[in-house]
C-alpha cells in the first residue's frame, strides 16, 4: 500500500513537471532510492547527461589501489547570516591535501545556477593548500536559502559535499 502511494506520488510529479530537467533528475534518484527501500536487488548508480536526457548506468566505484591524495578541509559548512535580496557574497572553503599523491579537482557543481563556484585548477602537492570558493546570487532567493557544492576529485571517495546556507530578506521588507 505504502508503496502504491509512493508510486503514484512520483507520477504526479512526472506529469506536473515534465519540462524541468532538474525535477526529472529528483525523480530519477527517488526512483532509484525506492528501488533500494523495496529491496532491489539493482546496486548500480545513474548519471545524467549534461542535457537531462540520458541516464546511464553506472557500476559501483571501487577504491583505486595505491597512494591517494585527501581532502582536509578547514570547514564543509558556511554560514552567510542575514543578507539582503539581491545581494552577491562569496565564501572561499580552504583546504589541504593530507594525502599521499597530489590532488586534482576535475569538475566542481553547484546544486543551482545562483552559485558560481571557482577552484584551485592546478594539482595540489601532497601538503598543499587549495581552494573552493563559491559565489551566491541572492537576486530571486528570498527566505532560508540552503545550497551545496559537490566537487569531484582523484580523492576516495571521489565526491565531496561542501554546503551553505543564508537567510535573505526579501526586498519589499
Amino acid at each position: 500500500m505504502k508503496t502504491k502511494w509512493i508510486t503514484l506520488l512520483l507520477l504526479t510529479a512526472v506529469a506536473v513537471a515534465c519540462k524541468d530537467k532538474e525535477a526529472e533528475k529528483k525523480i530519477a534518484a527517488l526512483e532509484a532510492r525506492l528501488s533500494q527501500l523495496e529491496g532491489g536487488k539493482n546496486n548500480n548508480t545513474q548519471s545524467f547527461s549534461g542535457d537531462g536526457q540520458d541516464v546511464i548506468n553506472v557500476g559501483p566505484q571501487e577504491k583505486p589501489e595505491g597512494p591517494l591524495p585527501a581532502f582536509a578541509f578547514e570547514k564543509t559548512e558556511h554560514d552567510f547570516g542575514t543578507i539582503k535580496e539581491g545581494e552577491v557574497v562569496s565564501y572561499t572553503f580552504k583546504f589541504k591535501n593530507t594525502g599521499e599523491a597530489p590532488l586534482i579537482i576535475s569538475k566542481v557543481q553547484p546544486s543551482c545556477g545562483c552559485t558560481a563556484p571557482d577552484w584551485s585548477r592546478e594539482p595540489i602537492p601532497v601538503g598543499g593548500e587549495g581552494f573552493v570558493k563559491v559565489e551566491f546570487d541572492s537576486n530571486g532567493k528570498p527566505n532560508i536559502q540552503s545550497k551545496s557544492v559537490t566537487v569531484t576529485a582523484n580523492t576516495w571517495p571521489q565526491v565531496t559535499t561542501l554546503r551553505f546556507k543564508a537567510m535573505v530578506t526579501p526586498k519589499n521588507q
